[in-house]
C-alpha cells in the first residue's frame, strides 16, 4: 500500500506492506536512520519521531496508520546550513549524551515535553523522560540539557 506523509518538511510516500512499522518504513524505506531501534518493545524510546508535533515511538505504530501525518526525525531539526536545533545545541553543550544511542529519541521527546510542559521543573522532565532509556549518562546533564534548550525555546538566555 502507498503511504503519504511529509517527512522533514518534505512529502514522501513510501509503497509498504500493511504490517510495516513507521520504524521500518523511516529507516529502510526513506533511508534516515537517525531514527534508531533499541528494544522492538516500546520500551526504550530510541525510535521516537514526531509525529504531528507528538512523541511518538515509532517501533510500536504502523506506517498506515498516519496516511498524511507530518513526521519529524531526527534529520530534520537542524537547519539546512547545518545550525542545530535549540534543543540538539544544549544536548551538545550540556554533554547530554555519551555513546548516542538514545539521543535522537531524547531530543525528540524533549521538544515534546518543552512544547506540552514549557516550565517544566526536574522532577517532571525526569518523569516524562521516563519512556527514554539511556545507559550511559545517568541522565544529570541529560536534564540540564532539556532546560537549557527549554529555555533556548522560551527566548530565555
Amino acid at each position: 500500500m502507498l503511504v503519504s506523509l511529509k517527512v522533514n518538511g518534505k512529502a514522501a510516500s513510501v509503497d509498504v506492506a500493511p504490517n510495516t512499522l513507521l520504524v521500518t518504513a523511516i529507516r529502510e524505506h526513506l533511508k534516515l536512520t537517525g531514527t534508531h531501534v533499541g528494544c522492538d518493545t516500546a520500551q526504550c524510546g530510541a525510535c521516537t519521531v514526531l509525529v504531528n508535533g507528538r512523541a511518538v515511538k515509532s517501533c510500536n505504530t504502523l506506517a498506515a496508520q498516519h496516511p498524511g501525518a507530518e513526521i519529524t526525525t531526527i534529520e530534520g531539526l537542524a537547519k539546512a546550513d547545518g545550525t542545530m536545533h535549540p534543543m540538539q545545541a544544549a544536548f551538545k553543550e550540556c554533554h547530554g549524551l555519551q555513546c548516542g544511542f538514545c539521543t535522537p529519541g531524547m531530543v525528540l521527546s524533549a521538544l515534546d515535553l518543552c512544547q506540552r510542559h514549557p516550565n517544566a521543573g526536574e522532577t517532571e522532565i525526569r518523569e516524562q523522560l521516563e519512556g527514554n532509556l539511556c545507559r550511559c549518562t545517568g541522565y544529570q546533564n541529560i536534564v540540564k540539557a532539556v532546560q537549557q534548550g527549554q529555555a533556548a525555546l522560551a527566548g530565555k538566555p
